[in-house]
């Protein structure tokens, strides 16, 4: 992937993948267990994102529905130099990030145990704060965007992996950015999904997002 590890990454790495299985066995955190698969679709697709977070010079950035810490975990461990919040709504997944960020002591990481539809109104922190937001795996774009891009500063980007359909959600989502005021940027393909790179043009209006779980219930279109 052209992305040199520093020393101790590879370890820390594989040690937050030992961290994730083991916490899969108390409760649901992912459904890829093999060793080799879970460096695959968990640490390869994360860093796909590298690249990206570098281009944009991105300073500090929003992983949206982290759940067991992806991609966050995974890209704060190789980009030190950038400061991660790792957004997750459910307690026991959040609980999990925190002590792994400790265990492993990385320290350009947070967790924020918070739905995005509150923090994303939360103009004091959060609330267009972030030079780039990620998420991986939360939903479909229509939904994924009222979720992220408030979060992102005006010129900012969202970074989202995406799978084979990426193409499809892109279309579908087009009402929902318009009245985001976001444009679409690439859809590029990696060894293991497809990242949609959006832009911001200007402020998100104040009422996105809205209530918990109405994105979901009403995508915007």
């Amino acid at each position: 992937m052209g992305i040199e590890l520093e020393a101790g990454d590879a370890e820390r790495l594989r040690a937050y993948l030992e961290a994730l299985r083991d916490a899969n066995t108390r409760f649901n955190v992912t459904a890829i267990v093999e060793p080799e698969a879970m460096w695959v679709r968990h640490i390869q697709d994360s860093l796909t994102l590298v690249p990206f977070l570098a281009s944009a010079e991105a300073k500090a950035v929003i992983d949206i529905g982290s759940g067991g810490g992806l991609p966050g975990i995974p890209l704060a461990i190789v980009m030190p130099e950038v400061q991660f919040t790792l957004l997750e709504a459910t307690g026991k997944k959040a609980a999990f990030i925190k002590e792994t960020i400790a265990a492993l002591g990385i320290s350009n990481a947070r967790i924020l145990n918070d739905r995005a539809e509150t923090a994303g109104q939360d103009h004091h922190d959060h609330r267009a704060k972030y030079d780039a937001v990620v998420a991986r795996a939360v939903g479909k774009l229509n939904v994924l965007a009222e979720l992220t891009i408030p979060f992102a500063r005006e010129a900012g980007s969202i970074f989202l992996i995406k799978g084979d359909k990426a193409a499809e959600e892109v279309e579908e989502a087009k009402p929902a950015l318009y009245k985001l005021h976001t444009h679409v940027v690439d859809l590029h393909k990696t060894a293991t999904g497809t990242v949609v790179v959006l832009e911001k043009t200007r402020a998100t209006p104040r009422n996105y997002p809205r209530l918990p779980g109405e994105p979901k219930r009403r995508p915007l279109g």
